[in-house]
């Protein structure tokens, strides 16, 4: 095509040629010029062409030739093309389309943009033809999903699907990208995928060594979509070579999608390092439920199975049970209505070494419990009536295992009896409501099966010689054969909760009396008998079969008040007031004894009097037992360990005293400058509460601990916990509380601190309290997932906040403690004895935005009593605009180590990172 550009970069019309039938004067310029073609459908053109430009149009009706010149714009159906000069020839059906040079500016513009049936492409030039709908694309750019499609040459087909020559890939939106895909032989089928021949990865023009023989690339434009997941590739210590996470995505319809992957780990020379393999489903129901369900397995030489916490001793490798293990996750949450029913679903659960073997999240790896739980719930309409049914599951990492099949639960709400019968609610008197308002009646039964391979130790606690007994605590291997030892170690009842209220009434002006009634019942098919062996001197323990119905009772009241004590400050002083708000109350308990066995109904084992022989003997806890009277006052109870517990062997008459302080001032608010709100309110204690009781029906040391707590917020990020506990009674030389009062020993006292807790927080950061400007960085989503994987732990959440200049969070723990256990110099020299310093730790979680794209993270912890630093990790965050670096190291513990990641934002593009481990199980 001739040039027609004018110097300046400005277009111009050439001069009108005899054909000129327009009656354009030449050297005519106009704005806005536009012409419509709006003729019979003639030869293949089945549409109105509309022509628009901003300069001219120049028409050669015996070529059948159109040129439009300055942002020209065509529209032909669904068709619509943009470009400084457009060259539409209706003859043969085609135009053409072209950039003009500024040689001001020294660069293309009005590039030309064309739109087909959604589509877009930019180019420098675009041939186009109406019949075959195909299109030649020099040096073209198209959007794909999330991301771009570039080519020296592109061909589009009738079907829309597009071939490129020299293309790249990239999901970087700049003109001149960070990185991008380059392939010789690119393949575009729009809204689906992209696929190429042999590529390589480009990084800031300089190509990587990162490739593979064929490009997949899915690039769906609706919001499920199908496609192969390219695996990651790496190499650890005890796995060899590997390739992970690799497989395939699709969606069946809108509602599911599923995602299928494995693994495959080379070992070394002489074993093969196994395999895996995940299967991934999520589910979604608008209004009505949503779900995941994972399943993950692996199979792996025990070999080869390298143990993370051998750091100090060189590499150890741990034995599991078996070179399989498995994990399953169900997660089902159903959206909420009134009226129905709700079904629900958490399930954590698989082998118990699967952790250990394959999660290098260590949140996961050094959990040692986990829990899962089905469960349907549902109100019935228009009654007080509701019932939950569940199942439910707990493991140990130690293979214990608890099944609860099932439990059921049946509540009826709160009813009022007087509304029964139609009786109006009074006006109420002195003492307040009437008391048959205040009358209340409740109800709540539960159901529960309770299936543990966890055979507990068979032991008396005061440590009283047992037939057949044992301190060991032994599991039953799940299988077949075992069902019968697993059914007989079965727990269950039927528990009956009835709740009585009796309201509150004012004693004056300043007192208010709760009166209380407790009744229960439980329901057992079995009980213990307890008879003695004078041939094997130890208690014998029979289990009876059959129907036991045990009741518990309990009634009693409450008297509470709250005074206050406050000082008023006159005048413009920074505090104005100091309040103190007391809040006493006493309470006393009645419970009879009903649990005692029916042979030794007054608790004194007979077979024990005036018999030496079992005094003197170590107990479970090597604790000496020396005192044949201590014996003598040991009850049974016929309902020991039992699921709902037993009721209690010994008459309870308690009474307790509570008492609550907080203490706050008033002070001026010097930020306040409109002088509605003056005066602000600060907590200077939040909390000092002790509680003391005494058992009147109690054989010896009736006066309980005293126990105290104070918490406080000192400043508006520093907090401070504490709690102490101290204990009236003598202690002898061996650590035994005997039943004499501290005042009564010389020199005189009170209480012994017993036992104390402090804790403390702080956190701070200059942004808190203000209002974000903007919304986090997105960081690019993971394809690796945290468990089953042999990528490293992900430290990150989905957001960097840049927002925040730094912040700081700071902890204290510590635990103090003089109670100890009497032990015997054989226990003490063989476990030690317990530190007085229990607890005594810190730690320290920070970050700092070193620039405006780089942030820092840092945690540490120290123990003082075991002088080790605990979990020490520093890791770091770099925002490359379409790419992120991310790492982390921990110089030294249980998972020292460090990981390096090079990563696309985008999800498409997630694969292609440069990862580099170096951990315990990378080393």
């Amino acid at each position: 095509m001739p040039d027609t550009l004018a110097p300046g970069g400005t277009t111009r019309r050439p001069g009108l040629t005899p054909t000129d039938t327009t009656g354009l004067v030449n050297g005519v310029s106009r704005s806005g010029d536009s012409l419509q073609l709006a003729a019979k459908r003639k030869g293949q053109i089945e549409t109105t062409i509309n022509y628009k430009a901003q300069d001219s149009i120049q028409f050669d009706v015996t070529k059948k030739v159109a040129r439009l010149y300055d942002n020209a714009s065509v529209v032909y159906g669904k068709t619509d093309l943009k470009a400084a000069l457009i060259t539409v020839n209706y003859g043969n059906n085609t135009m053409q389309a072209e950039g003009k040079q500024d040689t001001v500016k020294n660069k293309l513009v009005g590039r030309p943009l064309l739109t087909d049936n959604g589509q877009k492409y930019e180019a420098r030039s675009i041939a186009y033809n109406f019949k075959s709908r195909k299109a030649k694309v020099t040096e073209a750019v198209t959007t794909q999903g999330e991301g771009y499609v570039g080519a020296q040459v592109i061909k589009r087909l009738p079907n829309g699907d597009i071939n490129g020559l020299m293309g790249r890939y990239t999901t970087c939106n700049l003109e001149h990208p960070h990185f991008y895909i380059q392939a010789k032989k690119m393949k575009v089928i729009p809204g689906d995928k992209v696929v190429t021949g042999p590529f390589n990865l480009v990084i800031g023009d300089v190509p990587t060594p990162l490739g593979f023989l064929f490009g997949f690339f899915p690039t769906p434009n609706k919001s499920r979509g199908s496609g192969v997941l390219i695996p990651t590739f790496g190499q650890a210590a005890d796995r060899g070579y590997y390739l992970t996470n690799g497989g395939y995505y699709f969606a069946p319809n809108d509602y599911i999608g599923v995602r299928l992957t494995g693994d495959v780990y080379a070992g070394n020379a002489q074993t093969f390092g196994g395999w895996g393999a995940t299967a991934d489903v999520t589910y979604l129901k608008r209004y009505t439920y949503q779900g995941n369900f994972n399943f993950r397995f692996t199979t792996r030489p025990t070999a080869q199975i390298l143990d993370p916490g051998s750091l100090s001793t060189g590499p150890e490798y741990i034995k599991p049970p078996s070179e399989n293990s498995f994990w399953i996750t169900w997660n089902h949450t159903p959206v909420p209505k009134p009226g129905g029913g709700r079904f629900s679903a958490s399930v954590n659960a698989g082998t118990s070494s699967y952790n250990r073997i394959n999660s290098l999240d260590v949140r996961r790896n050094v959990s040692t419990q986990f829990s899962s739980t089905i469960s349907y719930s549902k109100q019935i309409r228009n009654s007080p009536i509701n019932y939950d049914v569940r199942l439910s599951q707990s493991q140990g990492t130690d293979g214990t295992m608890t099944f609860t099949l099932p439990d059921i639960s049946v509540g009826v709400a709160r009813q009022y009896p007087y509304q029964w019968f139609g009786i109006k609610p009074g006006a109420g008197g002195k003492f307040g409501a009437s008391s048959y308002e205040q009358f209340t009646l409740s109800y709540n039964l539960i159901a529960r099966n309770e299936l543990s391979n966890q055979v507990s130790a068979r032991s008396l606690s005061n440590g009283l010689p047992l037939l057949g007994g044992t301190t060991d605590v032994s599991r039953i291997p799940f299988s077949f054969s075992n069902v019968g030892k697993l059914l007989r170690n079965s727990r269950n009842g039927v528990q009956h909760q009835f709740g009585i209220g009796l309201g509150s009434y004012n004693l004056g002006p300043y007192f208010k009396l709760s009166p209380t009634v407790n009744y229960g019942e439980v329901w057992y098919a079995q009980s213990l008998r307890y008879r003695y062996s004078p041939v094997a001197q130890a208690v014998r323990i029979d289990t009876v079969y059959g129907f036991n119905r045990v009741s518990t009772y309990s009634g009693g009241a409450s008297l509470n008040t709250t005074f206050y004590g406050t000082i008023v400050r006159k005048g413009t002083h920074k505090i104005q007031a100091l309040r103190h708000k007391v809040t006493p109350s006493l309470t006393y308990t009645y419970a009879p004894a009903l649990g005692r066995d029916k042979n030794f109904p007054q608790g004194v084992p007979v077979y024990l009097q005036g018999q030496d022989v079992l005094t003197g003997f170590v107990d479970q806890f090597g604790r000496v037992v020396t005192d044949p009277r201590a014996l003598n006052a040991y009850t049974f109870n016929s309902y020991d360990n039992f699921l709902f517990g037993a009721p209690t062997s010994n008459r309870q008459s308690l009474l307790s005293f509570q008492l609550q302080n907080a203490v706050e001032l008033k002070i001026r608010d010097e930020n306040d400058t409109t002088g509605l709100n003056p005066f602000r309110k600060v907590s200077l204690i939040e909390g000092l509460d002790l509680n003391l009781s005494y058992n009147f029906a109690a054989d010896t040391q009736r006066l309980s601990k005293l126990g105290v707590s104070f918490r406080t917020q000192l400043a508006k990020k520093l907090a401070f916990n504490s709690s102490f506990v101290f204990d009236p009674y003598q202690r002898t030389a061996s650590g035994r509380t005997i039943n004499k009062y501290l005042f009564e020993a010389n020199p005189r006292r009170l209480l012994r601190l017993e036992s104390a807790v402090f804790s403390t927080n702080y956190a701070f950061n200059p942004a808190s309290g203000k209002k974000k400007s903007a919304v986090p960085r997105a960081v690019a989503p993971s394809n690796t997932p945290s468990l089953g994987t042999v990528g490293p732990p992900n430290y990150y959440a989905d957001y960097v906040d840049f927002d925040i200049p730094w912040e700081l969070n700071m902890s204290y723990n510590a635990g103090y403690t003089t109670a100890f256990t009497p032990l015997t110099q054989e226990y003490i020299r063989a476990n030690g004895r317990p530190p007085i310093l229990a607890v005594n730790t810190i730690r320290a979680d920070g970050s700092v935005k070193l620039t405006e794209n780089l942030r820092l993270t840092t945690s540490f912890g120290y123990d003082f009593t075991s002088q080790a630093v605990t979990f020490p990790t520093v890791s770091f965050f770099r925002d490359l605009h379409c790419w992120q670096i991310n790492g982390t190291w921990i110089p030294f513990g249980q998972y020292k180590g460090y990981n390096f990641t090079i990563a696309a934002k985008s999800s498409l593009l997630q694969d292609l990172k440069i990862n580099r481990n170096r951990t315990v199980q990378f080393q």
